[in-house]
């Protein structure tokens, strides 16, 4: 008696991936706080963890010699300034060379310059938040004898996370900026953070053959501390794939095929590649065309050349297989 199973006919089918990966959250910008000059911390105006704005004033630095240095270049520039005033009027009169008008000026000029540079020497003595963040440990004490590079606190805006994780590079067609992504971490593993796509990196990695992306989720709450291992879950761009039911697809060890049928319905064993699963479908990469009739119900039994019997399927059996032949 004739093997009775039912058929599946190929189709191509629209398919979104989900994709899972592991991504580690990034600061939004961060920075880690170093002194530029050689001098005593006069004062501290912060505490661990503090929330600070772009511009507040962290540390103060002794300048006394600066100070001095500057009241002494700031007298050398108004008496300069003095000077050239009282000469413009007389080289105006002819009473003395231009020449010399000239060289007042040049002297002006480097008293001022040289009060700007003490000035400038005299900021880097009071540090302050390049941006608004959150602040780390503070790692210096009134009174210590600060160098440069000397590490005051780190600074980190946390406002908003970026998060890096790799995708295999055979998504990146499906893949787009402004894509939602749903990241989670153990720490909170009932609560979601939803965020975005914003970038996709400009190089595939040649080992792994992953390509990197950056998506942005919002953190008011500062629940996301930078460096959180989380998982990530991406639906890419819908596409067009070839589908076949889950059932159809024989796997022995590594190796996958499906039997498809011929015009007199005798079956043949074809090795396929199998993509990505979701309920009860497999995607097909490479093996089957559309238009390819396949075993759908009763593989069991089969071998190459067997002549089968194809019934149509049971209702509910169509229902979760999809189209049916």
């Amino acid at each position: 008696m004739p093997t009775t199973v039912t058929a599946y006919v190929v189709q191509a089918d629209e398919w979104v991936d989900q994709i899972e990966a592991l991504g580690t959250a990034r600061a939004n910008e961060s920075v880690t706080i170093t002194a530029k000059v050689t001098e005593v911390v006069r004062s501290i105006r912060f505490q661990d963890g503090d929330r600070v704005r772009q511009g507040d004033v962290l540390v103060e630095l002794t300048g006394q010699a600066e100070t001095a240095n500057l009241r002494e270049a700031q007298a050398s520039l108004n008496e300069a300034q003095q000077q050239l005033e009282r000469l413009e009027p007389l080289v105006n009169q002819g009473t003395l060379p231009r020449a010399q008008l000239d060289t007042q000026r040049a002297l002006r000029d480097t008293a001022r310059a040289r009060a700007d540079a003490i000035r400038a020497r005299l900021a880097e003595r009071v540090i302050t938040a390049p941006f608004a963040g959150v602040l780390g440990f503070r790692q210096v004490s009134d009174g210590a004898l600060v160098t440069p590079g000397t590490v005051i606190a780190t600074l980190d805006d946390i406002d908003t996370i970026k998060l890096d994780f790799t995708v295999p590079e055979r998504y990146l067609s499906t893949l787009a900026a402004g894509q939602d992504i749903v990241a989670r971490s153990v720490a909170w593993p009932d609560l979601p953070f939803n965020g975005k796509v914003t970038s996709i990196g400009s190089r595939v990695d040649p080992v792994s053959r992953a390509v990197t992306l950056r998506a942005e989720l919002a953190n008011p709450e500062h629940m996301i501390k930078p460096g959180m291992l989380l998982t990530v879950e991406l639906a890419t761009q819908p596409r067009q794939a070839l589908v076949i039911p889950e059932l159809a697809l024989i796997q022995v060890g590594t190796r996958q095929s499906v039997f498809r049928l011929g015009d007199d319905d005798v079956v043949t064993e074809v090795e396929v590649r199998a993509g990505s699963r979701r309920l009860g479908d497999v995607e097909i990469i490479a093996g089957l065309s559309a238009g390819d009739r396949i075993v759908h119900e009763g593989t069991g039994k089969l071998r190459n050349g067997l002549r089968v019997t194809v019934v149509e399927p049971r209702p509910q059996d169509t229902a979760v297989a999809g189209r049916a032949d």
